[in-house]
């Protein structure tokens, strides 16, 4: 089902409104005070978001990059690329797994003008500031290479600590490249599920979604109660031919420091 850009920001908000609320019961986050306003973008996007999923709450937005901004982004990050890892449910940092066979890098928040409009424009869509925001992050996949199913929340105390941004509640993952085939992004506890031909075998899984250069998806997963969703674990499906490469926003409850 696709709708307007307003009234799905305005379901983001109530519903990031009571996420928000109710993950800061029990920690309290405070900040610097400081917001970047939205009145700081150029000009607003107003493309097209597709609702996908409401377990866990996931929404397509079409056309959320140009072809100009994807292709900044990867010939930057190319020659920064390096095997990619996964964080420690027990200690929070970082260690090599098989489980991710991708190669990744991180930019800073505002590394140049494209990325930093790019933020905005995420922080606009998510009505997240950007002091509640990673980094971006940027993966190639190619050859096979996947990302067994995952949660993007924390379950180490560490990365999950107020200090850090409290929980993860929201995750918007941008497409790069289109992908010939396999590379599908695939939800396998979605209350949705796809069908048909032309998707690989780990998709149909789940509710998938294929990666379209220009694409994003966005997913919550934090419920509107603040609690965790397990309906948000999700994968990369083994990249069967072409590359892929994507970019994610990790976006916290509370303003956060280094990431």
């Amino acid at each position: 089902m696709a709708f307007h850009v307003g009234t799905a920001l305005l379901l983001t908000l109530l519903s990031l409104a009571a996420a928000t609320e109710a993950a800061s019961t029990s920690n309290v986050i405070t900040g610097s005070g400081h917001t970047v306003g939205f009145g700081e973008l150029k000009e607003e996007w107003r493309g097209e978001i597709v609702h996908l999923s409401w377990s866990p709450r996931a929404f397509l937005l079409k056309g959320f990059l140009s072809d100009e901004e994807c292709d900044h982004i990867v010939e930057k990050a190319k020659p920064r690329m390096v095997k990619s890892s996964v964080v420690d449910n027990q200690t929070g940092k970082s260690v090599d797994s098989e489980i991710r066979t991708s190669t990744g890098m991180w930019f800073a928040k505002g590394e140049d003008e494209i990325i930093s409009r790019i933020e905005k424009r995420v922080a606009q869509v998510t009505m997240i500031p950007l002091e509640n925001h990673e980094g971006l992050q940027v993966l190639h996949y190619h050859d096979g290479q996947k990302y067994e199913p995952h949660f993007d929340y924390f379950h180490d105390p560490v990365n999950a600590a107020p200090e850090h941004g409290g929980q993860r509640v929201v995750t918007v993952l941008m497409y790069l490249t289109t992908v010939e085939e396999g590379g599908e992004t695939v939800l396998p506890h979605a209350d949705q599920k796809v069908s048909g031909e032309g998707w690989s075998e780990c998709a149909q899984r789940g509710l998938a979604v294929k990666p379209v250069k220009g694409d994003a998806l966005m997913f919550y997963s934090l419920k509107p109660d603040g609690s965790n969703d397990p309906a948000s674990l999700h994968g990369s499906c083994p990249t069967l031919k072409g590359d892929k490469w994507s970019a994610t926003k990790w976006i916290h409850v509370g303003p956060i420091g280094g990431r």
